[in-house]
């Protein structure tokens, strides 16, 4: 099986953006196959999200049409009125008992108002877009779709910051067994590679070509306090998805979830703050037996790939350096 190395190596995940550049934010919308069962798990200290609470094992529906991922802090959650209007053109949707089409759009959204043009958020008109742009080519990465106003390390401003961005990775367990990640990062700590070094987060002043350690700014009595033109720059999170072509129950995708979070911890830190809204959704598209045990240990190590892929892939924006410049 000749994999791309993104979500889409999960057969029938389709994946779109819509971004706008000037206003540095967009949205991300991940459309499922029929029959896909979703879970989710938040661990940040500052969620904003959608249809969390319908995902619990122990209610009712188990089948998700879509996932959104947005900018735009809780103004972005009207991108999934969109995705809901496109998908009900399609007939796609939870059919209720009384043969109502409802389709079940969980979503999550990051803080990104403090980079591009002021007023200018995510709607229900960019949601439709980006779920009419769905496709099973190779993800799109970097400074686009939920990752396009993205940043980490923001504590003194977009100056100090470096540029974010959406990733995407995949790992092929055993002969067909996938398990793959998006992620749009827009953390409030360090994103460090696979031998530990720092290539993301807080720059030092006052020119900003090295890194200080986001731990290392912790240790100010108090906090180093955000710069005056950046009030928010605490307000962060790291969203994103895990799909599998395993056949999990949803108490076990949930558990996957869960599991993947371990991947935010591997990349970021520190992770789970109660500055980041940390969100991840799990969707399992029931073609393969797997133990949910094994699908949780690897969706933990592509969700970790995925991080560093965004940042990688990112591009500097209004003035956020990408991580290499």
């Amino acid at each position: 099986m000749s994999l791309n190395g993104t979500l889409t190596d999960v057969l029938g995940i389709r994946v779109g953006h819509a971004t706008n550049m000037e206003a540095a934010t967009g949205c991300t919308v991940i459309v499922c196959p029929p029959g896909t069962i979703g879970g989710v798990d938040v661990r940040g200290g500052a969620p904003g999200t959608r249809e969390t609470d319908l995902l619990n094992p122990h209610n009712h529906v188990e089948h998700v049409s879509a996932v959104v991922l947005s900018g735009g802090s809780a103004y972005g959650l009207a991108t999934a009125d969109g995705v809901m209007r496109c998908l009900a053109e399609q007939g796609q949707g939870y059919r209720t008992s009384s043969g109502y089409l409802v389709p079940i759009v969980p979503a999550a959204i990051l803080f990104d108002l403090a980079i591009g043009t002021l007023g200018v958020y995510p709607d229900a008109a960019m949601g439709y877009a980006a779920c009419q742009a769905v496709t099973g080519d190779p993800v799109v990465q970097g400074t686009v779709g939920a990752g396009t106003g993205a940043m980490c390390g923001a504590m003194l401003g977009k100056a100090f910051a470096t540029k974010g961005g959406l990733g995407s990775a995949s790992i092929e367990i055993r002969q067909g067994l996938i398990v793959a990640a998006l992620v749009a990062v827009n953390a409030v700590g360090d994103i460090t590679d696979e031998q530990g070094r720092i290539i993301a987060g807080l720059r030092t002043p006052p020119h900003g070509n090295t890194f200080t350690g986001m731990l290392n700014a912790l240790r100010q009595p108090p906090p180093v306090p955000p710069a005056p033109s950046a009030p928010h720059a605490r307000e962060n999170t790291v969203i994103g998805v895990i799909a599998t072509n395993a056949k999990l129950s949803k108490a076990h995708i949930n558990k996957v979830a869960q599991m993947a979070h371990d991947g935010i911890a591997r990349a970021v830190n520190p992770a789970h703050t109660m500055y980041d809204g940390d969100t991840l959704f799990a969707l399992a598209t029931g073609e393969i037996e797997a133990d949910a045990t094994v699908i949780g240990a690897f969706a933990a190590e592509v969700m970790a790939q995925a991080i560093r892929n965004g940042i990688r892939a990112a591009t500097s924006l209004d003035g956020v350096r990408a991580w290499n410049e």
